[in-house]
């Protein structure tokens, strides 16, 4: 009784949680980026599947529970991607981006960065993310491979220019003393990833901005493809690109310029990379959620906002779009 309580009646298709609110959303992308989803067998994920299409075709076998529905369905949206139907490569997949971005945003935030460091992790950096942004794109419409390798150039040309040159910089502030020096180094990788994160989203869907994505009415049929639905699709995603590496590569400095003082830890220093490595794992686990719950995945716009087409082709006052992740 309690979990019939809790688990609202199932929906197929729809979020189990609201999407008008943050705490909502940000419930509902916990579920997404959940990495168990990453060790999901095969033959699970067919089950799952199967479950939620006998739900659609009403052949549900009887005891089947809400919550054993939205399981399924939280599974299903983990993995397919939702307008190809195509399963994500593992490391691409929202929940494989704590995992799997962890040890890069290590490499990223180690003190001391030669040029040739920073050039390999942003290089690293910038490739993770290339990948991810093309895994989630919307799909609604083909993306030649040729834009891909110009968005993947653009994007690591922009990442490693930005940090390079942020650092040659701060090695030729003789007034600086070489401690401020270090600090100021450990903060570099923020305005270089954050700028490249807006360049690797805008480059990597170009494709939407010249083709438009699909929009659809209240009952999920598409009624047209709109350029002014993608240029919010893609503001959207470029913005949370931009808050989800403030806290990772703010708050780890910080907090290890204060930790390094301890003398405990002063005088075992092999702790200091294992400890580095966990607050970077707990910033990155907490920032990713927050920040791409800030707009829903699905997002609606009104129909007087877009083409005149598109008005015209529905009594729909909203129509949703898939913003991406």
């Amino acid at each position: 009784m309690a979990e019939a309580a809790a688990c609202p009646a199932f929906q197929l298709g729809r979020p189990r949680y609201d999407q008008a609110s943050f705490l909502g959303r940000l419930r509902h992308f916990v579920d997404i980026i959940d990495p168990s989803t990453l060790f999901v067998s095969e033959k699970k994920l067919k089950e799952c599947i199967k479950l939620l299409d006998d739900h659609k075709r009403g052949n549900l076998p009887p005891g089947v529970s809400d919550h054993q529905l939205w399981e399924a369905q939280k599974i299903k949206q983990a993995i397919i991607h939702p307008d190809t139907g195509e399963k994500i490569f593992m490391p691409f997949r929202m929940s494989g981006y704590v995992p799997f971005g962890t040890p890069i945003v290590i490499g990223l935030l180690l003190p001391n960065q030669t040029v040739v460091s920073t050039i390999i992790w942003q290089w690293l950096n910038q490739s993770h993310n290339a990948c991810v942004n093309y895994a989630n794109r919307n799909a609604t419409k083909p993306t030649p491979t040729s834009r891909f390798l110009q968005g993947y150039v653009g994007a690591v040309t922009s990442a490693v220019s930005i940090a390079v040159g942020l650092n040659v910089l701060i090695q030729k502030a003789n007034r600086l003393s070489p401690a401020t020096r270090m600090i100021i180094q450990r903060f570099v990788p923020f305005p270089a990833v954050a700028s490249a994160n807006i360049c690797n989203v805008a480059l990597m869907r170009h494709n939407e901005l010249s083709e438009g994505v699909d929009v659809l009415d209240d009952n999920g049929n598409v009624v047209g493809s709109s350029k002014i639905a993608a240029r919010h699709a893609i503001m959207e995603t470029a913005f949370t690109r931009v808050v989800l590496p403030m806290p990772i590569f703010v708050l780890p400095p910080i907090v290890m310029s204060y930790l390094e003082r301890l003398r405990f830890l002063r005088s075992n220093r092999r702790l200091l990379l294992p400890i580095h490595s966990l607050v970077c794992l707990v910033t990155f686990g907490l920032s990713l959620p927050v920040a791409i719950s800030l707009f829903p995945q699905m997002s609606q716009i009104d129909v007087s906002c877009l083409e005149p087409e598109i008005a015209m082709a529905t009594e729909c006052k909203m129509v949703t779009y898939n913003k991406g992740l």
